[in-house]
């Protein structure tokens, strides 16, 4: 498959893969991750001002500088209507994933749906509370906020704040002590009448300018090179993690992690990017 073929199949799968991510059960010790300091813990997460006539910011990518920074970012997606195919055994989670990046002492973002969490609320609290990750909002029902969106159903305008604040409420009911103020649309889809309709809800949009083609794929090292040969200063990657849509990120992600380090590349979390880019401004 060309790269242009995984790229345009990748941006399909975006709207309508069943990715999620997933975290063991079992407790962990906070050596596995980066303790956050102090400062950080107390103060307001980083956000953007508000767009023109008040819209919702929507942040892309960080700084283009000598600071090789780059946000390796996960959708943990479930659609609202997916509860009888998890029932029946389908997996949308990947703790193995999870693992391999608290092995790697890999920061990242977790976009997750409310639903999502929902379904797996002993995994989004394990997560949540991991000081190596932090949780951001990709709605409650991962239905699209814009019409004609990878044929994911619509929420109506009337709703679409409220599905945004019942996700973060069913990450608090799930232990996720501190969701961060980021929003991620499902399948990227949004418009002037979304961004203005959320304005109320506080929330950064984050978008990204790498992308992954991890969705579906089943070839590692082909997802692992989109992003190797994407990825700048202060990219925002969007990746998957889900067994059952996204089988071949794990394995492309024991290489896409190495071969940045050795690029002189720094993993942190959107939050940094975002705090950044306010300080370049």
């Amino acid at each position: 498959m060309t790269i242009l073929v995984r790229r345009i199949a990748a941006a399909c799968a975006l709207g309508a893969a069943l990715a999620a991510c997933g975290a063991p059960n079992t407790p962990h010790t906070a050596r596995q991750g980066h303790p956050a300091p102090a400062s950080a813990t107390a103060s307001r997460p980083p956000t953007l001002a508000p767009g023109p006539a008040g819209l919702t910011p929507v942040f892309k990518n960080g700084p283009r500088t000598r600071d090789k920074t780059v946000a390796l970012t996960f959708d943990a997606d479930m659609t609202a209507d997916q509860g009888a195919r998890a029932a029946a055994g389908e997996h949308f989670d990947n703790p193995r994933l999870i693992s391999t990046l608290r092995a790697f002492k890999v920061p990242a973002t977790v976009f997750m749906t409310g639903r999502w969490a929902d379904e797996y609320p002993q995994e989004a609290g394990a997560i949540g509370r991991d000081p190596l990750f932090e949780v951001a909002n990709h709605s409650y029902s991962h239905y699209a906020f814009t019409d004609d969106c990878y044929g994911l159903p619509t929420v109506p305008e009337d709703r679409m704040r409220s599905d945004v604040e019942r996700a973060f409420a069913a990450f608090k009911k799930a232990g996720v002590p501190r969701a961060m103020p980021y929003f991620r649309f499902p399948g990227g889809c949004y418009d002037q009448r979304a961004l203005r309709t959320l304005s109320a809800a506080g929330v950064t949009v984050v978008q990204w300018d790498v992308v992954s083609g991890d969705a579906f794929a089943t070839d590692a090292d082909a997802v692992a090179q989109q992003v190797l040969d994407g990825v700048r200063p202060g990219s925002v990657v969007v990746m998957h993690c889900t067994r059952s849509a996204a089988p071949a990120t794990e394995e492309a992600v024991r290489t896409i992690v190495p071969e940045l380090r050795k690029k002189g590349y720094r993993f942190v979390k959107v939050s940094e990017l975002i705090g950044a880019a306010g300080r370049h401004q």
